[in-house]
């Protein structure tokens, strides 16, 4: 069971709609990595397409799209040897256990 550590405050319906269905696409039992599980369970939205040109902050938990604003985690949680991070507006980060990233859009 996946514990989910939500980073901002909210009331529990905001967390729903700003979580979404993200963390169900998942599943422990499933040894697959993230990207390929979302992949997977993700196709009708598009499947699992990182995007690159993200700027991380690993100290801050923060990503940044060139000429936009930083955007912080509001969701983190810990799937397999992964870190998986929620942003707003749909943004998803995969964090393998040697520091790097891969951002994709889950709306």
């Amino acid at each position: 069971m996946k514990t989910i550590q939500i980073l901002v405050p909210a009331v529990a319906a905001q967390l729903a709609d700003m979580i979404g269905l993200i963390p169900d696409f998942l599943q422990e039992d499933d040894m697959r990595p993230a990207r390929e599980q979302f992949n997977e369970r993700y196709a009708h939205g598009g499947g699992w397409r990182p995007m690159k040109g993200f700027e991380v902050d690993a100290e801050m938990g923060t990503i940044q799209y060139p000429d936009d604003p930083p955007l912080k985690p509001i969701a983190a949680f810990r799937f397999h040897d992964e870190l998986i991070y929620i942003y707003p507006h749909a943004w998803v980060r995969i964090e393998q256990a040697d520091g790097s990233s891969e951002i994709a859009r889950m709306d």
